[in-house]
Parts: C-alpha cells; structure tokens; sequence
C-alpha cells in the first residue's frame, strides 16, 4: 500500500501533476472536492457544512474545535477508504494533516511563481491581474489560519513535508520521476506496524464520522483513537445522557470489538 498525499496551494499545478501521476503509477487520484462530495453523501451531512469546516477560516464567534473536527474526521474516513485496499493519490492542500495516523505516507508539496499562479487563475476563472492576485492571497491566507486553528501548523512550512516540488523549475513529468523514485524507497513501503496504524487510523476515523453523522453527537469534543479494534473515548460531557449516546454510537461501528470508555460529567461539551 502506497499513499501519497499532494498539497497544492490554488493554481499551483499540483491537480495536473496528480493526475499524471495517477495515469503513471496506475494509482487511483482522489481530490479534495470529490472527497467532500462523497463525505456528504456517506454521512449525511450539509455539503455547504463540510466544504466551510474545509475551506473557511474560523471567525471570532467560532473558536470551538470540536464540530468542525468532527466533521473534518468524515472527510478523512471518506479518504481512507479510498485506500483501504491498496493505492491512492490524494491532492489537496492538507492530505498530510488529515491523515497524519498514516507512517509510511508519501507528503509532497508543490509549489509555483505567483505569475505561474496568476496567469493559471485568469484562464480558469476569467478574471483580471488584480482580481486573480487578489483572490490567490486571500485563500492563502485563510488556508495558513484554518491549519493554525486546527493544527496549530503553518501548512506551508516545508518541514511538514518529504518532498517539495517547484513546478517553475521543473516540468510534471520529471516531477512524475522524482516522486516515482521516492516512493519506491523503503522508507515508504508497507509493513506489517504501517498496516495496523493504517487500520487503527480508519477505525477512528469511522467512529468520529459516526457521531459527527448523528444529531445527538455531532459537536462532541472529545478524543478518539484505536488499537485493534478496541476504540478509546476520553472526554468530558454535559451529562450521562450524552455519554450513553456517545457509547451506544461508537460502539455500533463496524469494527469496533470493545470501548475504553473515559468519558466523563465536564464542561468540554459545546451544544
């Protein structure tokens, strides 16, 4: 199993590269808006909801973690999924982070000039200079604030990544070349460790996606993890009522032998 996750900034040229990739490797290509789509028909949830936990910033009014995590775990099962039985190339702006359980993950960044950036948004969108300049810097800066909010990251730090790529100074398919022989190092090959982590990584990922699908869960704020199928809650609820409903929920989940349940009466509940 090979996973390589391609982060574009807008117009940068990385759904080009991951689509010749994909053709070269034979590998499925996943982006984020088929991603999202699927998510929303898998879960249940507002396609308008998903794409803003993805896309928008927080506003003031909006510095609770826990619903937009939620939702965000749906799109990351939907991802995993993809995977789940072999291959996947996913390209987004932060594949790497979403699926941060995964060791073996291949994390590439493209980068590009801001002429090649500016000139690729005037095609594409039919707008002016100043209108396609203007549009690149403020989805790069609400980009750099969610994975801040989120993560704590600025996505753009090259330290996040295995591989950077400048499409001014290269050409996709060489790119296709470099990532060709990357991924083929052992460093990114599957093992027997990579492969449970992989399966613990989906299991919670369902678990998230199900209580973010469901009413009476969709904002908890809790944690969530797996080991073998035996699924951890720690947290802290509003009332026993809530964590009967959280347990009841992830408990159904396909997969799940048995809870750990920690949870606990608090105030790290946001309704």
């Amino acid at each position: 199993m090979a996973i390589i996750t391609i982060s574009r900034g807008t117009f940068s040229g990385g759904k080009a590269l991951a689509g010749k990739l994909a053709a070269r490797l034979g590998y499925p290509s996943l982006g984020r808006e088929e991603a999202i789509l699927e998510a929303t028909k898998e879960y249940g949830i507002s396609e308008d909801k998903l794409t803003a936990a993805v896309l928008n910033p927080p506003s003031i009014w909006q510095q609770t973690a826990g619903p937009r995590l939620a939702y965000l775990k749906c799109l990351t099962a939907s991802i995993m999924d993809h995977a789940k039985d072999g291959n996947l190339i996913y390209h987004g702006y932060a594949g790497h982070l979403l699926l941060s359980g995964i060791s073996n993950l291949l994390r590439v960044r493209v980068i590009a000039d801001m002429e090649f950036r500016i000139q690729f948004a005037m095609k594409e969108k039919n707008l002016s200079r100043n209108d396609a300049l203007e549009y690149i810097e403020k989805v790069d800066k609400d980009r750099k604030k969610w994975t801040h909010f989120l993560y704590g990251l600025d996505w753009q730090d090259p330290a996040l990544y295995d591989l950077v790529l400048n499409l001014e100074h290269i050409s996709i398919e060489n790119a296709c070349e470099v990532i060709t022989c990357r991924i083929n190092l052992d460093d990114f090959k599957p093992t027997p460790a990579t492969r449970k982590a992989f399966e613990d990584s989906l299991l919670s990922s369902r678990v998230w996606a199900s209580l973010a699908k469901d009413e009476r869960s969709r904002v908890a704020s809790i944690q969530v993890t797996a080991d073998s199928g035996v699924v951890t809650l720690k947290g802290s609820l509003g009332s026993q009522k809530a964590i009967d409903n959280i347990s009841k929920i992830a408990g159904q989940v396909k997969g799940v032998k048995s809870l750990n349940n920690q949870l606990g009466i608090g105030t790290d509940w946001y309704w």
